[in-house]
């Protein structure tokens, strides 16, 4: 007998400053999955934290893609996490798809959850997810195994001090950037060009997370190189993003629409192999899984490709970069969406075989 279609659960929306990129990223996703093989659950977490059955979505999904909003609102029953969570599971076969970005969704915690729960779910684990996220963490990881990056220092909130900021600017020169080790879509992140700038650049990093990471200021091609699979993933063509404003900034990226995203980028045979296989051995080294859009700098004429950050879940609204990057290489959106709950079935099933003895 057939198996029915697999219930597939979208937890959008979320505590972080990237709530309302979350909530316009599950709109598009439900517009895209495929009736025939999904029954959608929609859960989505309000900026307190407490979650909901997004009784108003799911009802726009019975009513066709053309009744689904540009941007889905986090309404509806309030629920218990884990119950809720369970309940859905327990109509058959079931997915998670956590659409959330940045901390308390992308950082691990709810990967944590998902697995105390036996649930299959898109993405990294808890240890991809939280290493990836912080970024502080990640370089250091990916400095351990030699992977070319911008130089950095990092600062947590109580070691600020005067000597210390001079001791930055003395070594990583001016200008600079800040930004919050936790946090996604360039949100707190800031050009500092003069000594000044960087304490207030640094003040304001530091009301999104308690740990900064300060870098050189990178004169550079902005590439990036999306990436799918688990045990043996695949990597897209690259990417380039060349910003409106003076940095891809959040105003950049959502706002405005200022920059140009050109894909594929222009790029040598040979430069794109190298940059597609740096983001093979990042994704690796970092234990991603699922999907990652790994981002470079490029120095043509000096460095070459220097490891900006990773992001475990992407933007993916149709004109993000990430499936932006795989329909330029044969992978449609709506696919996109069932290789990524393949491989989240696959990833649940390797990973019991390992853990139940």
């Amino acid at each position: 007998m057939a198996e029915g279609p697999i219930n597939l659960v979208i937890v959008f929306g979320g505590q972080s400053a990237e709530h309302d990129v979350s909530c316009v990223t599950a709109a598009h996703v439900m517009r895209a999955v495929d009736r025939s093989r999904y029954a959608i659950t929609a859960i989505g977490i309000d900026r307190a934290g407490q979650w909901h059955l997004a009784e108003n979505a799911m009802k726009a999904v019975q009513a066709g893609p053309d009744q689904i909003p540009d941007r889905l609102t986090v309404d509806g029953l309030p629920v218990s996490s884990a119950p809720v969570l369970a309940a859905a599971a327990s109509q058959g076969r079931t997915v998670v798809m956590p659409l959330l970005h940045g901390p308390m969704g992308e950082d691990g915690t709810v990967q944590g959850l998902l697995e105390l729960l036996d649930l299959p779910y898109v993405g990294s684990g808890v240890l991809g997810s939280a290493v990836s996220m912080d970024k502080a963490m990640a370089k250091d990881v990916l400095a351990r195994h030699g992977v070319p990056q911008p130089r950095y220092s990092v600062l947590r909130s109580d070691e600020v001090s005067d000597a210390r900021l001079d001791a930055v600017v003395s070594e990583l020169g001016l200008p600079l950037f800040v930004k919050p080790a936790n946090m996604g879509s360039s949100i707190g992140v800031s050009k500092a060009k003069d000594r000044d700038a960087l304490r207030v650049a640094t003040d304001h990093a530091f009301e999104y997370d308690e740990f900064v990471v300060i870098e050189e200021a990178v004169r550079g091609r902005e590439i990036e190189v999306a990436v799918l699979g688990n045990l043996a993933p695949r990597v897209s063509v690259a990417g380039e993003i060349v910003p409106g404003n003076e940095f891809y900034d959040y105003e950049d990226k959502y706002v405005t629409d200022g920059a140009q995203l050109i894909v594929p980028a222009e790029l040598t045979a040979t430069e794109t192999a190298d940059v597609q296989q740096l983001a093979l051995d990042i994704f690796r080294i970092l234990r991603c899984d699922g999907l990652a859009r790994v981002d470079f700098f490029y120095e043509a004429d000096g460095r070459g490709f220097l490891c900006n950050e990773v992001n475990t879940m992407p933007g993916f609204t149709p004109i993000s970069m990430y499936p932006k990057l795989w329909q330029a290489s044969g992978v449609g959106y709506s696919e996109l969406i069932d290789r990524l709950v393949d491989l989240a079935l696959d990833r649940h099933t390797r990973r019991r075989r390992n853990t139940s003895r």
